[in-house]
């Protein structure tokens, strides 16, 4: 018994440890279209609310504009509909939350719904698999306009700003595929193709071959899942058989590395920039018929996706966790006397990952990165306060900052995205800027905290059980192959 503590203790400090937590990554290769669609939505409202002096409207076309940053690695048809919802659910969240403004100022109260809102948010975005940014702004977005003074009779006319706004983020999204109409789907093939080639290259034995191997395959498993999201009609039928053709390819090079030439797979990859044909593969039939029925695409397609009641049981337990960690988040704020409570709110709500140790790790870099970001913000307040164009301006290129860093490390994207925060407050009316430098630290902390605790007391077993399932499965599935190709082959008819 006495090996037990230390053992435990040791294995949990390795889960919770730092190494590694702040340390930088390549960037996606795509960073450049949420920060561009970020900033070509976000400025021609705020642009023009500003030439009509109203600028304190922006935070409701805000809302809007944030939805361009969702769904830019989906295929045009799959992301018009992602972002059409993206729209209506973050219009949905302001809505309850303006309505809940106008007809009560109890903090509690706000705080209240803010976190319940915040667990829908979080269960929906999960169950859906909206992908990044995930449930984050609209938290934000929501969160904030419950502590914004509000009557029933100006609702109509912010959400309609909302909506207009989230209008042109749905134009902005959409507007590449005038230009290159299967772009994700090349652009998901070519990274499975050169994570393979990487793979290929270390002949499965070299040095760092073992996170080779599994970028390797998370790249192909990225690439299925764009490529069979949308149903294959017409042309673009034709162009996914073709793509289908190379993603293969390159679960080959994973599975016999060292009979792969990586410079071949690399070649396929350059080929597959801009709007070029192309290449073909050899080894596999030309009929579609076949070549479907050879990779299983059929069956793939033919598997309905559960009801979304089904997907929202196993995360029962996250909603819990999350309404529970905003809420004694909001309230600690409110009882240290914060004006701000849903900084706090946010804070926690941004926490919640997968297991545990990822947790922590967001946890620890959006304090490390909302801290820095407030020093940043020091430094251009007095600056933005010089006339609202500057306020604007700042705002659009700290949007974009966001946006480019992080996916390198999210507490280098939060350095930018807390200074942006801060400045929007700023809409409205100049403050001053000590006052919200501390209750953004504050919250911060206070956030981090709590939500943290809210995770460790509110497990997720269910989670495990799914995990242990699955592999059982795997397991079961290889070894069925095993025997398949085992036997010997039929002789022919």
């Amino acid at each position: 018994m006495r090996s037990a503590t230390p053992t435990s203790g040791t294995s949990l400090g390795r889960r919770l440890s730092l190494t590694g937590v702040l340390r930088l990554r390549r960037p996606s290769e795509i960073w450049f279209k949420p920060a561009l669609s970020s900033v070509a939505a976000i400025a021609p409202p705020n642009l023009i609310l500003l030439a009509l002096g109203r600028l304190d409207l922006a935070m409701y076309t805000m809302a809007g504009s944030l939805c361009a940053l969702y769904a830019h690695n989906r295929p045009y048809a799959a992301r018009a509909r992602t972002l059409a919802w993206v729209v209506l659910g973050m219009l949905g969240g302001v809505a309850v939350a303006l309505v809940t403004a106008s007809l009560t100022r109890d903090a509690v109260v706000l705080v209240t719904v803010g976190a319940l809102l915040a667990a829908v948010q979080k269960t929906l975005c999960d169950a859906t698999r909206v992908g990044p940014p995930g449930n984050v702004v609209l938290t934000f977005i929501s969160s904030a306009s419950l502590f914004v003074p509000q009557t029933l009779g100006q609702i109509p006319g912010h959400l309609a700003l909302g909506a207009a706004a989230g209008a042109w983020a749905w134009v902005v999204g959409m507007a590449p595929a005038l230009v290159r109409p299967h772009g994700p789907e090349r652009r998901a093939t070519a990274q499975a193709l050169n994570a393979a080639a990487a793979y290929a290259g270390t002949r499965g034995t070299g040095d760092g071959h073992t996170s080779a191997r599994a970028a390797g395959y998370a790249a192909v498993q990225a690439a299925w899942q764009t490529l069979l999201s949308v149903p294959a009609t017409g042309t673009r039928a034709t162009t996914r058989h073709a793509l289908e053709r190379l993603v293969v390819r390159a679960e080959v090079a994973l599975a016999a590395p060292a009979d792969t030439d990586p410079e071949r797979l690399r070649d396929w990859a350059r080929a597959l920039r801009g709007t070029g044909r192309i290449p073909r593969t050899a080894g596999f039939p030309d009929d579609a018929p076949a070549t479907e029925e050879l990779l299983g695409v059929d069956a793939e397609l033919a598997a309905r996706p559960a009801p979304l009641r089904q997907r929202l049981g196993p995360l029962a337990p996250i909603a819990l966790r999350t309404a529970l960690g905003c809420a004694l988040a909001g309230y600690a704020s409110l009882a240290l006397g914060i004006g701000r409570p849903y900084w706090a709110l946010v804070t926690a709500a941004a926490l919640y990952q997968a297991n545990m140790a990822l947790t922590w790790s967001r946890a620890v870099q959006r304090v490390v990165g909302n801290i820095a970001g407030v020093l940043l913000f020091a430094a251009l307040a007095p600056l933005a306060h010089l006339g609202q164009i500057l306020l604007v301006l700042f705002c659009l290129a700290l949007n974009f900052g966001a946006e480019a860093l992080i996916t390198r490390n999210y507490w280098l994207g939060s350095v930018c995205v807390t200074p942006m925060a801060l400045l929007i407050t700023e809409f409205t009316g100049y403050q001053e800027p000590g006052g919200l430098m501390t209750e953004r630290v504050v919250d911060t902390l206070v956030g981090a905290l709590v939500g943290f605790l809210a995770a460790v007391v509110v497990t997720n077993r269910r989670s495990g059980d799914c995990v242990e399932r699955a592999v059982t499965a795997a397991d079961r599935a290889r070894e069925r192959a095993a025997r398949l190709l085992a036997e010997p082959e039929p002789a022919p008819a």
